[in-house]
């Protein structure tokens, strides 16, 4: 699965209010209903890493990257030779696995280095949204490192609390690639709730953030928001909305240990026949026992208060999976009892990826984004400040 929402229609579609009304990508992070949100829905085959990403032992080879990539970005001519960056394939040992790993650097002076955290349907470090900061910043004498995100086992989703390790883990290793610079994360989607967790795990780790789509409630918060917003995009009435959200509800309070499984399952049972169903979200069968969604009630806010690092923050202006003006709520809040630096960008023409029309391409992404990212970077490295051209909050 490739980390999309589900059931979002493109701008201008028509509503969809029938049977056969079915999610036609996958939702953003299962986030976002962890182990359960896929059940019952069709599921996208896993992504195939691209042949240069391939794990293969450490050979320190250099590999030509797109003429210019940095000062393409910036709207300047790009040099007429092809630029050269030293590529690595490494490896993360986390608990007795070992993530694969890729690790793109200048080949002048390091400035900074970057971790990439993944979106939870996106855990290939060679998905584009990955690939395309892996071309745009070694330019910049910036390191990128990508890597696999961990297994699922059992069929559940990896803990935040885990992938922050992991995370940590994979600056440990960049470090001794880069020396004493700054390392900041780079956290999309379910990756932005890991990006904090581990700064705030780890005071002094982590030298700055850049989180896309970061939600600012809890996970089933976030899941109710996300399907909500479904149903509205598809023509249902409010009456279906009141459905849904009982229905999330209740399967909610079985996940927590605080009903029956009978009468939930019953509640499904019911609901299934519904023309909104499959935008719901929710498996046709619920788990034998509660407990499998681990961090359904996880609070992001008190996260945030204690990443104390320059953060910036990029919301896709028409985002339907996360509640944009409550999460930049939740980080202005958190931003007044911590030390926090925040810059806070809306992206025009974008809902949860940063690209245009949800397409997962690198010629898709927005280059507000892409000039936005890049120049926030190179005033944080040269001067320790935010520069925010580019960037617009008119909501708040």
């Amino acid at each position: 699965m490739t980390g999309i929402p589900a059931g979002q229609p493109g701008r201008g579609s028509s509503p969809v209010n029938s049977a056969t009304a079915a999610p036609s990508r996958t939702p953003p992070s299962a986030l976002i209903a962890g182990d359960y949100a896929e059940a019952g829905s069709a599921v996208m085959a896993a992504r195939s890493a691209s042949p240069i990403d391939q794990p293969r032992e450490y050979s320190g080879e250099f590999g030509r990257c797109r003429p210019g990539p940095l000062l393409t970005v910036l709207g300047r001519t790009p040099p007429a030779a092809p630029c050269l960056t030293a590529r690595m394939e490494l490896g993360i040992d986390v608990e007795g696995t070992r993530l694969a790993a890729t690790l793109d650097l200048p080949t002048g002076q390091v400035r900074g280095a970057m971790v990439i955290l993944h979106g939870a349907q996106a855990g290939h470090r060679s998905y584009f949204c990955y690939t395309h900061l892996a071309q745009i910043l070694p330019d910049a004498g910036i390191a990128v490192l990508r890597y696999e995100r961990r297994p699922r086992i059992g069929g559940h989703d990896v803990p935040l609390a885990g992938q922050a390790d992991d995370a940590a883990a994979a600056i440990a290793v960049l470090r001794r690639y880069v020396g004493a610079v700054p390392i900041g994360l780079w956290g999309w989607s379910q990756g932005a709730w890991v990006a904090p967790l581990t700064a705030a795990r780890n005071p002094g780790l982590v030298a700055f953030l850049i989180l896309v789509s970061c939600s600012g409630v809890s996970p089933a918060a976030q899941m109710r928001y996300g399907t909500a917003e479904q149903l509205r995009q598809h023509g249902f009435t409010d009456a279906d909305l009141v459905d849904l959200n009982h229905l999330r509800g209740t399967v909610e309070e079985y996940l927590r240990g605080q009903t029956g499984r009978a009468s939930a399952q019953h509640a499904v049972d019911r609901a299934a026949a519904r023309p909104w169903f499959p935008l719901a979200w929710l498996p046709r069968e619920l788990p034998t026992e509660p407990g499998t969604w681990t961090d359904m009630d996880f609070d992001p806010e008190p996260v945030f208060a204690q990443a104390n690092c320059p953060v910036l923050l990029f919301y896709g202006a028409t985002d339907a999976w996360v509640p944009v003006d409550a999460s930049i709520a939740a980080w202005r809040r958190a931003a007044t009892t911590g030390a926090l630096d925040l810059t806070i960008c809306r992206l025009d023409g974008c809902d949860h990826l940063p690209s245009f029309d949800e397409r997962e391409e690198i010629a898709s992404i927005s280059s507000q984004y892409s000039t936005t990212l890049v120049t926030w970077l190179e005033s944080q490295l040269s001067t320790g400040t935010a520069d925010r051209r580019g960037c617009h909050d008119d909501k708040s």
